[in-house]
């Protein structure tokens, strides 16, 4: 198997808008701006697309690390896709692409799609307790003359939870097997690796950067976190996106153990330290690292007591490692270099 990152963050949304599904008929204003939710039976939980938060995720890596490259956008007809290019771009790396062409050698149509599934992977962002969005009435009226023009729009305010997986072993690592999924490079792209200081243990096995370029890429994943934004309708509703209780560990294995901490008990959201010490005592052969936890005060203040014990209880089979989301995050982060193995 190989080492997951993983983490499970909540983020407090007060009176935001983030992920805005479009305009929806009214009979009051004749258009109103709707927020993303979904339904669980009669209630409503709003939510942020996967999408939407790995948009922000790319934009403010690029935005605070000056060695970062995000990819160009390239279109054709009706499609869009990325330069295919992880050695050039982080954001081909780490994010995924697929860019499909085809070209004539002659008179032979070839195939030359290549294809790389995401080492990071996000559930999307949703409310951890139903919400009714509230209608905003607002008028574009900034002439004394003429009729103002009325709208709507909506906003909430909630607990936003995702949970999101990086495959540590992926990260700087190209396939070149001609097999839907594995075809990441075309033969053509593998002396631009060999430039890099890629290297392959054989014919078989992927091309792999050197570790320097791996451990970057993985570390400003991971510390981009703290200073995160983004978001929609941010003029009138800032938000910060950032965590304010941040869950993560190293798992060996692919899975989530993280995902059902947060419950919900008579319509409220909670962390339940039941679930986590269970998610410990189970997954404890699986956890290569401490498990960390991070909490803005101001934020869940009454978990303080219970998570401060769980730093400091000896019995469980895991170290607890409990501080602010920025240091948990950094601890970790300079911890991530002996996760990744070396070049072959």
């Amino acid at each position: 198997m190989s080492k997951h990152l993983i983490g499970l963050t909540l983020i407090d949304a007060p009176y935001s808008a983030l992920n805005n599904a479009g305009t929806e008929a009214s009979q009051a204003t004749e258009n109103i701006v709707t927020v993303k939710k979904l339904q669980k039976r009669r209630d409503a939980y709003p939510y942020v697309s996967g999408q939407a938060w790995r948009n922000w995720w790319r934009t403010t890596l690029e935005q605070e690390f000056d060695d970062w490259k995000n990819s160009p956008i390239e279109r054709e007809k009706k499609i869009a896709f990325t330069a295919a290019d992880p050695v050039t771009y982080d954001d081909d790396d780490v994010f995924g692409y697929m860019r499909a062409q085809s070209e004539m050698q002659g008179k032979k149509k070839v195939n030359l799609t290549v294809t790389r599934l995401s080492p990071l992977k996000c559930s999307p962002l949703i409310s951890i307790e139903p919400q009714t969005p509230t209608n905003d009435f607002g008028v574009m009226a900034r002439q004394k003359k003429g009729d103002p023009v009325p709208y709507e729009h909506q906003f909430y305010s909630c607990v936003l939870q995702g949970i999101f997986s990086l495959d540590l072993a992926a990260v700087g690592a190209f396939s070149h097997i001609n097999k839907t999924g594995y075809l990441n490079i075309a033969e053509s792209y593998v002396p631009k690796i060999q430039d890099a200081g890629g290297s392959q243990a054989d014919e078989k096995s992927p091309w792999v950067l050197p570790k320097e370029t791996r451990l970057r890429r993985c570390q400003q994943t991971l510390e981009v976190l703290p200073i995160l934004s983004g978001g929609a309708k941010l003029t009138s509703h800032l938000t910060d996106v950032t965590p304010k209780l941040i869950i993560l560990s190293v798992l060996d294995g692919g899975n989530h153990p993280f995902m059902n901490l947060i419950v919900e008990e008579n319509g409220v959201g909670k962390l339940s330290l039941l679930a986590l010490r269970q998610v410990i005592d189970d997954y404890a052969d699986r956890f290569c690292d401490a498990i960390y936890i991070g909490r803005r005060n101001g934020f869940m203040d009454e978990l303080e007591g219970a998570l401060c014990g769980l730093g400091e209880d000896t019995n469980l089979p895991c170290e607890i490692v409990y501080d602010s989301p920025n240091k948990v995050i950094a601890q970790l982060s300079q911890k991530l270099e002996i996760h990744i193995g070396d070049s072959p």
